[in-house]
């Protein structure tokens, strides 16, 4: 083992201009894309300060979690209905239900629109959409499908 450590040290310093000991990086580079499978101590290095400094931060993975997966629209039946009060400014508060989707996730879920005559185990269509102001409410319910009727307009 100790010949083959020998023999890829001085491979790497062939190619490196520095010594080794300051390019320690390149040489985890050069075991990894060379396929050299022995040398795992080469590639464990926690991050330091002068290391990002020279090599540059990781990319950051951004994973964002759609409310639906990915769906336009889920059916889903009403657990329970919610009135939950919005953050600073507004003070209005929302008629909200929860909901246990047809994926099997509970979520808070707006009924938009004046009035609602929504109850336990009515089926309703939710969509995606997210009340700004009420944290925690990620989908919005489609008036007009299933049990949730159109609003009704107050006559004059």
């Amino acid at each position: 083992m100790s010949v083959i450590v020998k023999s890829l040290a001085g491979l790497a310093r062939s190619f490196l201009p520095k010594p080794i000991e300051a390019h320690v990086t390149g040489l985890a580079r050069l075991c990894i894309n060379n396929n050299f499978t022995g040398f795992t101590e080469f590639k464990r290095f926690g991050a330091s300060l002068f290391r990002m400094h020279k090599i540059g931060a990781p990319p950051k993975t951004k994973r964002r979690r759609k409310a639906l997966d990915g769906k336009p629209f889920a059916k889903a039946v009403v657990l329970k209905t919610l009135i939950k009060k919005p953050k600073k400014p507004n003070s209005a508060n929302r008629k909200c239900v929860l909901v246990r989707l047809s994926t099997g996730r509970e979520m808070t879920a707006y009924v938009p629109g004046i009035g609602h005559n929504l109850q336990e185990h009515n089926i309703v269509l939710v969509r995606e959409g997210r009340l700004k102001d009420v944290p925690g409410v990620k989908i919005k319910c489609v008036r007009g499908k299933y049990d949730l009727p159109h609003v009704i307009k107050p006559e004059q």
